[in-house]
């Protein structure tokens, strides 16, 4: 997806983990970020009540509509990596080569998936993760959700049935 003239392949399954991992990680440090300042601005005496119901509101809304951003994230980057990979047609001999690299993508993705885990765990995060539903469970769930995506890939790719189209 990064790269001009590239079609679809399991660098693809990669690049949609990645970019969940780090959409995800930045969610969450901007929602801690939005709510640690919601409340600094809720302790401010001098401060008209109009503005306090601002950022009150802000961060009531930030929760719900990035939790369903990363939902469509992910809906773009599946639906972007099946197509590009229609696009590729390859020999079915190539199947073993890519199953064993969707193993190690699999596998990659645990690591990915234990990252924000640890992130979202820790002590100064853990009630904002918990607020932001959908992301969590995604991130947890997230080598299960790689592994899906890279048999869609798969089949896309190597067409099953389809020798060498053309």
């Amino acid at each position: 997806m990064l790269r001009h003239n590239k079609k679809g392949s399991a660098v693809d399954v990669i690049f949609v983990a990645v970019v969940l991992l780090v959409f995800a990680m930045v969610t969450l440090l901007g929602f801690t970020i939005t709510s640690k300042f919601d409340d600094k601005i809720q302790d401010i005496a001098f401060i008209p009540q109009e503005a306090k119901d601002s950022t009150d509101t802000l961060k009531g809304h930030y929760t719900g509509i990035m939790d369903n951003v990363i939902l469509l994230l992910l809906g773009v980057l599946v639906i972007s990596s099946f197509i590009l990979a229609y696009l590729v047609k390859l020999h079915p001999i190539f199947l073993p080569f890519y199953i064993l690299v969707f193993f190690f993508i699999v596998v990659f993705a645990g690591v990915l998936s234990n990252i924000y885990q640890e992130m979202a765990e820790s002590p100064q995060l853990s009630p904002y993760a918990d607020q932001l539903t959908f992301t969590t469970q995604l991130l947890y769930f997230l080598p299960f959700v790689v592994a899906i995506i890279g048999i869609l890939v798969m089949v896309a790719t190597y067409k099953l049935g389809d020798s060498m189209g053309g």
